[in-house]
């Protein structure tokens, strides 16, 4: 209990001194918009999302912002799918910057791109054909980006908002959907090409926008690489003769990702002059949560603090099937590594972040965030 309260005052405390600075960056003369931090521009799926799709018209199924999502940190749903905190707000926290905000907000300044901006949708891929027209794909999030570059220029001048783009950090976690959709309804591309083409335009999708952003003046870059989520409770209940199993059909095509992303990044390291990243070994860090929980102080490592049916593996979670489905609720958030059917809970972001942030060379590289930050 003394450990939960040091926790909040830390966070509240936190807040307060972000939004002092934030305060302070609100001034007419361009000088004082520009900040010795370096920004943090995010892109990616439901594993980023600030809110983002609170404000696309959408299925309730793709969107976050009805209780309990929100109920640990924020006490109110803000659109991130957890109980709280995401990985990209831990990783702004360690940068000293304030939570990034979605790119949609219709409250964010001009002067706040200047920290970064979350581009972000749940449900996104980095096929367009992934859910279509009902989250911002990855193409759409680059050609958001290109609009906040523009805008940067136009309000710092072309040194100043060439300088924030060149100094920032880009947080990518793209694909899971793209592997996970073609399950769900008929894929034209899934069904008439070999597994590893498939895997191939994904992560061919995902580089020729990591390059673009390069093209733009982008150097610095972070990564994970994808999760054990054929292992999550809504996959263990896939194959209803097998509960409690991985879905194995998505488990080979997230092998093929993680070998084909890390080759690819390594070519980019050759081929483009400058270009820096961290990769974080992601697959290995939620593997072991799932299969060793109480390790990492978790009780729950297969079962979702928030859903119904058979692991709670359902995804009932705040009546997100209808307003009058019911759900269950745990207990005790923090006992749990799922907090619905696919999405962790915050304490286990916190982990990841930290690994992704600090972690030696074993669990993320060539770089981690914390020496791409550092790094001029």
């Amino acid at each position: 209990m003394e450990n939960s309260r040091s926790t909040s005052i830390i966070f509240f405390a936190y807040t307060a001194i972000v939004l002092i600075g934030s305060i302070n960056c609100r001034d007419n003369n361009n000088d004082n918009l520009v900040t010795n931090q370096s920004a943090l521009f995010v892109f990616g799926d439901s594993v980023f999302d600030a809110g983002n799709n609170n404000y696309i018209d959408t299925l309730p199924s793709f969107r976050s912002n009805y209780w309990p999502y929100g109920q640990t940190t924020f006490k109110f749903p803000t659109g991130r799918v957890s109980d709280g905190r995401t990985i990209p707000d831990f990783i702004a926290e360690y940068a000293w910057l304030p939570l990034i905000p979605p790119y949609l907000q219709p409250s964010n300044g001009q002067n706040q791109f200047t920290y970064g901006v979350s581009f972000a949708s749940a449900g996104a891929g980095a096929l367009a054909g992934t859910f279509p027209g009902m989250v911002i794909d990855l193409k759409t999030q680059l050609n958001n980006f290109k609009k906040v570059e523009n805008v940067l220029r136009s309000k710092l001048g072309e040194a100043q908002g060439k300088s924030v783009i060149a100094r920032a950090v880009y947080l990518f976690h793209i694909g899971v959907n793209d592997y996970q959709y073609p399950f769900s309804t008929n894929s034209s591309v899934f069904q008439s090409n070999p597994r590893e083409i498939y895997v191939d335009f994904v992560v061919g999708n995902t580089t020729a926008v990591i390059k673009e952003v390069y093209k733009i003046g982008g150097r610095k870059f972070g990564f994970l690489n994808m999760g054990a989520y054929d292992c999550a409770p809504a996959s263990l209940i896939i194959d209803q003769t097998k509960i409690g199993s991985c879905f194995k059909p998505v488990t080979e095509l997230i092998n093929l990702h993680n070998e084909k992303l890390r080759d690819g990044l390594r070519r980019l390291e050759r081929e483009l002059s400058g270009f820096k990243y961290a990769l974080h070994d992601y697959h290995t860090s939620l593997s072991e949560r799932i299969n060793n929980p109480s390790k990492y102080g978790f009780k729950e490592g297969k079962k979702a603090c928030c859903g119904t049916g058979p692991l709670r593996g359902i995804n009932t979670c705040g009546g997100r099937m209808g307003v009058s489905q019911s759900y269950e609720l745990c207990e005790n958030v923090t006992d749990y590594l799922f907090f619905d059917p696919f999405h962790l809970t915050e304490k286990v972001h916190q982990q990841i972040a930290e690994l992704i942030w600090s972690g030696s060379t074993n669990v993320t590289e060539p770089y981690n965030l914390k020496a791409l930050f550092e790094l001029n």
